[in-house]
């Protein structure tokens, strides 16, 4: 088939490599979003989609929304049979879903109708699920709502991060992409409509959200440090600053401590949750860089009986 992949971070550049190395369809060109600042002198950046595009000579094509209507006469020219999607970031309106034969399939890092939306990895790590996965599904205009194609499953490990299971649903992900395009061109695949049960929504997560409550248990504690790991970073307040919290460990055996009071000895910091201790292992003061959490209370001093969180 000819293809137009639409994506726009690093997460989905594991999916684009696998199509352009498939041999068996042509990428005639991406859809990603515009450049945008970066870094301390915010020049303008294009995404990661767009520079593997352009290393590999395919058509980069950036709107600014995908109803623009010089896009959209470039797509039509084009004429895509499939459009396969990887974290584009823009929705997209009915006069773009009708332009390819095939329509546009999306690899969406959950498993269906699970966890729904913009943030599904952080969500199963904050959630506490066990197992996730990843669903490639034809793209309706409802939100993550249209019938999927395949699913991949994924174990979520007790120390994982959302970065680090995110990482390894793209890999496993962009093989179910492949094999997704491969079964629609030759007809062995046929969506199959979602279940009415068993729906939940992944909006994204602000960063109230990653606020950490320190009267939780501290599973949940850890579960939100884990889960907004490496974005947009758990974080507590101490002597009215934002302190952001990496990595955390359980500490079942110390009961101690108050929800939010802190222990500090010479190479550990522990912290009273609404059930037992948590240990800091990682925490970034602000307006500084990651920090060992004992190399932090050494240089806070800590007093008896300070707290984290206000």
């Amino acid at each position: 088939m000819k293809l137009v992949f639409a994506g726009t971070p690093e997460v989905a550049l594991p999916a684009l490599d696998a199509l352009i190395a498939s041999g068996r369809h042509e990428v005639a060109a991406v859809v990603t979003r515009p450049d945008a600042p970066a870094g301390r002198g915010r020049r303008l950046v294009a995404s990661p989609v767009a520079e593997r595009a352009e290393e590999a000579g395919i058509e980069v094509l950036k709107p600014a929304t995908p109803r623009d209507e010089a896009f959209l006469a470039r797509l039509r020219e084009i004429a895509p049979d499939c459009c396969p999607v990887v974290a584009y970031g823009a929705l997209l309106p009915r006069v773009a879903l009708d332009v390819p034969a095939r329509g546009w399939v999306n690899l969406h890092f959950s498993l269906l109708p699970a966890w729904r939306g913009a943030a599904p990895v952080q969500h199963a790590v904050m959630a506490g699920d066990e197992i996730t996965g990843a669903s490639t599904f034809q793209i309706e205009e409802g939100l993550d709502s249209g019938p999927v194609y395949g699913t991949v499953t994924e174990s979520v490990r007790a120390t994982d991060t959302a970065g680090d299971l995110l990482t390894r649903l793209s890999l496993a992900g962009a093989g179910l992409l492949a094999a997704t395009m491969d079964g629609i061109e030759d007809g062995s695949l046929r969506p199959v409509p979602q279940p009415a049960d068993g729906i939940s929504l992944a909006p994204k997560i602000t960063v109230e959200d990653a606020r950490v409550d320190w009267a939780a248990p501290a599973l949940r504690v850890d579960r939100v440090v884990r889960g907004c790991n490496p974005a947009p970073g758990a974080w507590t307040t101490f002597r009215g600053e934002r302190l952001k919290l990496t990595q955390t460990a359980l500490v079942a055996d110390r009961t101690d401590l108050a929800p939010g009071e802190i222990a500090a000895a010479k190479n550990n910091v522990y912290v009273g949750t609404g059930s037992h201790a948590v240990e800091l292992m990682w925490v970034r003061p602000q307006g500084k860089k990651p920090m060992r959490a004992a190399d932090w209370a050494r240089g806070a001093r800590i007093a008896a009986g300070e707290t984290l969180g206000g």
